[in-house]
């Protein structure tokens, strides 16, 4: 079988048979790909804990008709072990690693740029420097952006007159002005959107400063966001901390 050769993140496991996992990956060049480990769960398995969720590895795989078969796996960061002892920074994380496969919907489609913001949202997780919730949400605003999905935060979504504007709708695509604002729009607080593009540009001076009433309501809004252009809502969001 022809081998090949890539840098991973592990997003999920599932047993196969009685020593063996199905590992789902979002790789560097061949996007999501799922393999079999071979005896992972046995506690002779070279691969150890190599193979479990959250992990930056370095991957050997064999080309299969349906599943690719890892044969060699080299651990480049160990995020899970921080990521694990911290309730916030696990259920935060657990979202990315759902996100990012859901929107790197076919297997085997090179996303350099998903695979890289991943790898950098998690290592900013595991370094501590910024809250969870918010290296959440501004994974979650950037890798929405690479997908095509990027929210109007300035400018109305609908006309393009530039504001700032009162009124927010995921649906519309983001901030509205008062003629082309729809029902059910929201009404956030003007630090609130300014808050939602320091996220996504990454300003965190910004994003550090907000006060706890502006972040909250941020974090309603992004998740609302994701959840419309995702078209069904993440299963591992509701098991996020309100702080």
């Amino acid at each position: 079988m022809p081998l090949y050769s890539d840098e991973a993140v592990v997003l999920r496991t599932h047993k196969l048979a009685e020593a063996d996992r199905i590992i789902t990956l979002l790789t560097r060049e061949h996007g999501v790909v799922r393999a079999v480990a071979r005896g992972v769960r046995r506690t002779s398995s070279r691969f150890g804990s190599r193979l479990e969720p959250f992990t930056h590895v370095d991957l050997q795989l064999a080309v299969g008709r349906n599943l690719d078969t890892v044969t060699q796996a080299e651990t480049r960061s160990p995020f899970g072990a921080v990521i694990a002892a911290d309730y916030d920074r696990y259920t935060a994380a657990s979202v990315m690693l759902e996100t990012a496969e859901r929107l790197v919907s076919e297997e085997r489609q090179p996303s350099v740029q998903q695979y890289l913001l991943l790898v950098g949202a998690l290592r900013a997780m595991t370094a501590g420097e910024h809250r969870s919730g918010d290296v959440l949400d501004s994974f979650l605003l950037r890798s929405l952006s690479v997908a095509g999905y990027a929210p109007s935060l300035s400018a109305c979504a609908s006309c393009g007159l530039e504001g700032p504007h009162r009124a927010f709708s995921p649906a519309a695509g983001g901030s509205l002005c008062t003629v082309c604002r729809v029902p059910g729009s929201a009404n956030p607080a003007g630090e609130t959107l300014t808050l939602m593009g320091a996220l996504l540009a990454g300003h965190w001076d910004v994003v550090d400063a907000a006060e706890q009433r502006h972040r909250k309501e941020s974090r309603g809004l992004v998740a609302a966001y994701v959840s419309w252009h995702l078209e069904r809502g993440l299963r591992s969001l509701p098991h996020l901390s309100e702080t």
